[in-house]
């Protein structure tokens, strides 16, 4: 009975996750729309909102071929890898005290982790196996951007693991007594940093480089295949938010409404920030934005564990 509720909450949130992310779409467009100054979508439905469900059909509804010198296999089999890898870090997600779908994990921060590096393999399959010059250097680029801000990510994290004592994420809740974001300003800010970097959002957009790989990794990409690229980087974002409230900013802790309540709004405020970065930072250049991770993220990310675990030893001999 008890896996029958498991897998039955799994699916409940997979449905809900899709429809997140066709929300997300929408809500971006309006957001983006009144940040500068001009009309998102207000045509279709009320405000506008049938536009994301007009996008969603047309993507549906697109042939979906293989290419005739890509890897049919590994050609079908990257956008699938990449959704997969989002969905399946929400399994050990805290959204209320005590209550995930999958249970609390004693790693659910190793998991989660785990899970969103496989992004990276998805990613790089799709552009090797489309047969493109375009798609491969995007992917190349991903894979590049990926490997030089999981570091300085992982590392703000371990800060937040050393000061809770503990990997579950349930566990890294209850241990804020203040939000650790008082505790941990600057994880915060390299996590946020290195949270758009590894979504691929804008400014940090460089694999998917419009004016110069066309479309990046996923050019040769259409239909749904294309659509669970453009999932999984939705599915991403609403990760690395879920994450910051939960590692950052207390949780579901919260006076007066229940947890998950404060939960979604801590979570959506944090969207609304990758929201207003993307209406007002423009595209840094490549060699920019690596020498932003290695050169200046990754040595404040060290600084800032250092100083963490110092902090800690003392607290604890205290």
């Amino acid at each position: 009975m008890t896996l029958f509720l498991m897998a039955l909450g799994m699916l409940l949130t997979t449905v809900v996750l899709l429809g997140l992310a066709g929300f997300l779409v929408f809500a971006e467009r309006r957001v983006l729309g009144l940040l500068q100054n001009r009309h998102g979508p207000n045509r279709l439905g009320p405000f506008g909102i049938g536009q994301a469900l007009a996008d969603a059909l047309k993507l549906m509804s697109k042939e979906n071929f293989v290419p005739a010198f890509a890897d049919p296999v590994l050609y079908r089999a990257a956008p699938v890898l990449v959704a997969f890898s989002a969905l399946a870090s929400f399994a050990v997600v805290p959204l209320d005290r005590g209550f995930s779908w999958a249970g609390d994990w004693n790693i659910g921060l190793l998991f989660i982790l785990a899970m969103s590096s496989l992004n990276a393999y998805g990613v790089f399959l799709g552009g090797w196996a489309s047969g493109s010059k375009f798609a491969l250097l995007g992917a190349v680029r991903a894979v590049a951007q990926l490997v030089s801000y999981e570091l300085p990510l992982g590392l703000a994290l371990l800060a937040v693991v050393l000061l809770s004592g503990s990997l579950s994420l349930n566990g890294i809740v209850q241990a804020q007594w203040m939000p650790y974001i008082v505790l941990q300003p600057l994880g915060f800010v390299i996590f946020l940093i290195a949270g758009v970097a590894e979504t691929h959002r804008l400014p940090f957009d460089l694999p998917e480089a419009e004016s110069e790989l066309v479309a990046g990794f996923n050019t040769e990409y259409g239909g749904m295949r294309f659509g669970y690229f453009f999932l999984g980087e939705y599915l991403g974002l609403t990760l690395i938010a879920v994450l910051a409230a939960a590692l950052y900013l207390g949780g579901w802790h919260g006076p007066w409404l229940p947890g998950w309540i404060w939960m979604l709004i801590k979570t959506f405020a944090v969207i609304f920030i990758f929201f207003w970065l993307r209406a007002s930072l423009p595209r840094p250049r490549y060699d920019q934005l690596m020498a932003l991770g290695w050169k200046i993220l990754l040595p404040l990310s060290l600084l800032n564990l250092l100083c963490t675990a110092f902090a800690a030893a003392l607290w604890r001999l205290g």
